[in-house]
């Protein structure tokens, strides 16, 4: 059996008796030209291993081995799922390894090879902290050379929003520091099975070979989250408690207290961090 051959994923759902469940966070992509052109966002993946979390029945990990991956290292943690991708792993000539349990636990990196690249239709309850962890390891460059994932528009938006925007906050901050993310495209809630109540979006993030600016990716994740746990507080209250004298520090670095975190740019969120880093070696 070939890829081309394996049967309609509508067939495999009924075939293997996989219902979506909410608790799981499922929402299956049966359109097989989509599950190609979100492949496809990742660039060539000849060559590269590629990781996918929540496979399900496997619409796109059969596009990932379709567009050539070097090898699949599916994640999944519905045990249901296991005898349909089986089938997919026969058909691809055994580049497609399974992975049985939860994302949140298991570590694929034993299971991969460099150059990867991570392709994802994430399930919803864990893909913000999937990405969290993915753009905040202690080594950079990370394991991998880009992340094509699938999330509600809403994160998409939080992801490549600008200073001043609604959704600026956290999640931007920490994805353009040492990252340059785009949004490819949006599915309307009709293209899934069972329908999601939100609009979806594809987002591309190419890891960079160094941060933006200088900042230690700690000190700096602590900050953004002080500052945007209280964003309609002025700085000078929300980093309270950072440094004994925190308006000083904001001083220094030519930051009006007054400011409110959603104005405050990257490049400034990173030299205020080290600003912090260095008040805190003087004591």
């Amino acid at each position: 059996m070939s890829l081309n051959s394996l049967p309609p994923l509508r067939e495999v759902i009924q075939t293997h008796g996989l219902a979506a469940r909410k608790s799981l966070g499922q929402n299956f992509l049966l359109d097989l030209n989509l599950t190609g052109k979100i492949a496809r966002q990742a660039g060539d993946l000849s060559g590269y291993d590629v990781l996918e979390i929540g496979p399900g029945p496997g619409g796109l990990t059969r596009a990932l081995l379709a567009e050539g991956a070097r090898k699949v290292v599916a994640i999944e943690a519905d045990p249901r799922c296991l005898p349909a991708l089986a089938e997919i792993g026969a058909a691809s000539g055994g580049r497609l390894e399974v992975l049985s349990g939860d994302a949140l636990k298991l570590d694929p990196l034993p299971h991969l090879h460099a150059p990867v690249k991570v392709v994802a239709n994430l399930p919803y309850n864990v893909g913000t902290e999937l990405l969290v962890r993915w753009l905040t390891p202690q080594n950079w460059p990370p394991f991998w050379d880009s992340l094509t994932l699938m999330f509600q528009r809403e994160v998409a938006e939080r992801i490549v929003a600008k200073p001043g925007s609604k959704a600026y906050g956290r999640l931007s901050i920490l994805s353009q520091f040492r990252a340059d993310p785009r949004i490819c495209f949006e599915l309307p809630p009709q293209a899934f099975s069972p329908p999601p109540k939100v609009t979806s979006a594809v987002v591309h993030i190419k890891a960079l070979p160094a941060p933006r600016f200088a900042a230690s990716q700690k000190i700096l994740s602590e900050v953004v989250a002080r500052a945007f746990n209280q964003r309609r507080k002025m700085l000078r209250a929300s980093l309270k408690g950072l440094v004994p004298d925190v308006q000083t520090v904001l001083d220094s670095v030519e930051i009006d207290p007054q400011r409110r975190a959603e104005t405050v740019s990257l490049e400034e969120f990173c030299r205020l961090s080290e600003a912090v880093r260095v008040a805190r070696i003087q004591g």
